[in-house]
């Protein structure tokens, strides 16, 4: 009888705990196949974020409130999540993907400023290594090339500076890639689209560009203005030197 008894209490042991068992399978798989939370990882540009994951995170609240635990996975709108963060102007591609225990990861990655327009009467504006023009991060401010006159205001306007000047883009691509002239050339006047003029972090003289076209040319012509005419004549005998005319050195 005893024997009996502790068979059934055995039994019933075994059950309850096969029971607990499956109620936890199926609690787990249906905590799998619903949105646990979001995971955000952020790619820095040299280390600087100019875009935060709380930022990220109060877009997302704000933009989808219904993006809460328990939501079932296919009601997660993945391709208007992206799409909406695109929409951020430091964003450059965003990569939404669902793990298998209900995580939204998002793989973002940012624009990198390249050079910066300044406007005496309005906002700055960031110029990407795109050539896109975003404004200006109140997270973080990047020391980069900067760009002044009226034509660099218009492309401010114009957003794209590929589109409307490429060979300005070569310019300030060429000058941030070289490590003597991303250090030594400081500011670009852009007048017009024939009229760019550079400033130097050392020495006064103001240097008459011309366009932006035969740009290594001209760049060899400055450093031979460096190595063989100031060391003879000195840094501070010119004001002016120019290379928009072919094979020429004017100084003045």
């Amino acid at each position: 009888m005893k024997k009996a008894n502790l068979k059934k209490i055995a039994a019933f042991v075994v059950l309850s705990l096969v029971l607990v068992g499956f109620i936890g399978f199926v609690e787990k798989q249906t905590m799998y196949k619903t949105f646990q939370g979001t995971e955000i990882d952020i790619e820095g540009v040299s280390g600087v974020y100019f875009v935060e994951d709380a930022e990220i995170s109060k877009i997302l609240a704000e933009a989808f409130p219904e993006l809460k635990a328990g939501l079932m996975l296919e009601q997660v709108p993945m391709k208007a999540i992206e799409a909406r963060l695109l929409g951020h102007p430091f964003v450059k591609s965003v990569e939404a993907m669902l793990g298998q225990k209900g995580i939204l990861n998002l793989k973002i990655s940012q624009h990198q400023p390249i050079a910066r327009i300044a406007q005496p009467m309005a906002a700055d504006g960031y110029i990407t290594t795109e050539g896109k023009v975003i404004p200006t991060s109140t997270s973080y401010t990047s020391r980069v090339l900067i760009l002044e006159g009226d034509y660099a205001e218009m492309l401010m306007d114009k957003g794209d500076i590929k589109a409307d000047m490429p060979e300005l883009m070569d310019l300030i691509t060429f000058i941030t890639e070289d490590e003597f002239w991303n250090a030594q050339i400081t500011e670009l006047e852009v007048n017009s689209k024939d009229n760019i003029r550079l400033f130097q972090q050392v020495g006064r003289q103001v240097i008459e560009f011309g366009d932006a076209h035969d740009i290594e040319n001209k760049f060899d012509r400055i450093s031979v203005f460096y190595k063989e005419i100031l060391p003879r004549k000195g840094w501070n005998t010119y004001d002016r030197v120019s290379v928009k005319f072919k094979d020429q050195i004017v100084c003045e």
